[in-house]
């Protein structure tokens, strides 16, 4: 099975005037740049092709027997380690219910609701459960506070054996959360330390709560290392991944302020959050970058649609579409034809889905909006493991030809030290 990407181009791109030549050089330097740091967060580069056999037995053992011995995984992570497992999962697995062959994986550390966790512990009572908390630091607070909650649960549920039922996956030699695995004599997989949290879906950190879901990790790891294979070329005219980020970049210095990337499957909706993050996070610096956000059609057409089409002109769009979906359902007839829809009849839901997005397009290009379009063969696996990788390595140069970068976070850290000042306040308040 091959991997095809039919377009990844601008539908209206002749006001755009792209100039791919004066770009060819700028690429093809940042492309060696990266490759020449390889080590410094950029392992996830090279990591699908890497021979990774051990690891992925080692993954598959643990979660056969967590399917096997459990009902619910209850995942714990923010950011980078949950965004890439949820988005994975919820795409390839059913709307209701679980995959033949997974359990039911949920997540928590990624609020502060105590409504949320509350709830979840109330939900457990009568299920089964295994713990994988993520995390590189251990200290990242809200996956921390969840942690200490359903380490003390599992302790009081299940005694000695919650030390076989908590699964850590955490740096390899350093960090709190690491000492509390040894010091427990947890389980534990390593997050590797040349990936950063939003590149490691395709590791340990994505891997296992995928594997527990029903998903085949070898064909999700076979489609990034095709990915990883066809990508590596330097050649802007030979990489989609490149053109991309440099259709990005040209609109961005033509004013556009906000990416809008459109899909149109409700399952694709955990993955617009992780690509949320990936773009996000990586190009928001400096007072610089675009602004990332998602909309699920044809939902949203009835939403803000109008918005798009004759609103505010500040944002282009990315329409990423699958052409083939594993289940469908037809049009039937009825020979009342009250509603008259019996002209559809001989369609298929996916079959109209596919014409509104040709729909869409047309008329939001038309209307003025810049629309990119990214069409993949069919959701499953394999594509969805190229896709994974097509945009973080869209994300890497895209980031790199705005001058900053990809692999760091600055103002999240931010925010943490701001919230643990204010937390150590009202503790000293609260002493007094």
């Amino acid at each position: 099975m091959t991997f095809q990407l039919i377009r990844t181009g601008i539908l209206n791109e002749s006001f755009l005037e792209i100039d791919w030549l004066g770009y060819s050089s700028s690429v093809a330097t940042i492309h060696h740049y990266l490759e020449k740091i390889n080590g410094e967060l950029t392992g996830w580069l090279h990591s699908p092709l890497e021979k990774n056999d051990d690891m992925l037995d080692s993954i598959q053992r643990i979660a056969s027997e967590i399917k096997s011995k459990a009902d619910v995984l209850v995942v714990i992570g923010v950011g980078g380690s949950f965004l890439g497992a949820r988005a994975i999962q919820n795409a390839l697995t059913p709307y209701f219910g679980t995959q033949e062959n997974g359990i039911q994986v949920l997540y928590v550390g990624q609020n502060m609701s105590g409504a949320y966790i509350q709830q979840l512990l109330n939900s457990l009572k009568e299920k089964e459960i295994y713990v994988n908390v993520i995390s590189k630091s251990g200290t990242t607070m809200e996956p921390a506070l969840a942690f200490r909650v359903f380490r003390k649960y599992m302790e009081h549920r299940y005694a000695k054996e919650a030390q076989k039922r908590i699964i850590v996956t955490t740096d390899a030699e350093k960090g709190l959360l690491k000492k509390m695995a040894e010091n427990s004599c947890y389980r534990h997989f390593v997050i590797p330390a040349n990936i950063g949290g939003r590149y490691s879906v395709l590791t340990p950190v994505g891997l296992l709560p995928i594997a527990v879901a029903g998903v085949d990790i070898r064909r999700l790891l076979e489609g990034a290392k095709k990915a990883a294979i066809l990508l590596k070329e330097e050649n802007l005219e030979l990489n989609e991944a490149y053109r991309y980020a440099v259709i990005r970049h040209a609109l961005y210095k033509k004013g556009y302020q906000l990416e809008l990337l459109a899909t149109f499957e409700p399952s694709l909706a955990k993955l617009q959050e992780w690509w949320k993050q990936l773009f996000g996070e990586s190009e928001g610096k400096g007072k610089k970058g675009l602004f990332p956000a998602t909309v699920s059609y044809s939902t949203d057409l009835h939403a803000i649609g109008q918005f798009i089409q004759e609103g505010s002109p500040i944002l282009f769009e990315t329409l990423l579409h699958f052409k083939e979906i594993t289940d469908d359902c037809q049009v039937p007839f009825d020979h009342r034809n009250e509603d008259e829809l019996n002209y559809l009849s001989n369609r298929s839901f996916n079959e109209i889905n596919a014409i509104s997005k040709q729909g869409t397009a047309i008329a939001h290009a038309e209307g003025g909006v810049p629309v990119i379009q990214l069409e993949l063969e069919r959701l499953d696996a394999y594509h969805l493991g190229y896709l994974i990788y097509f945009f973080m390595k869209s994300c890497a140069m895209s980031a790199s030809l705005l001058q900053v970068n990809p692999f760091d976070q600055p103002g999240v850290e931010m925010y943490k030290n701001k919230m643990k000042e204010l937390l150590n306040i009202s503790y000293v308040k609260f002493r007094h």
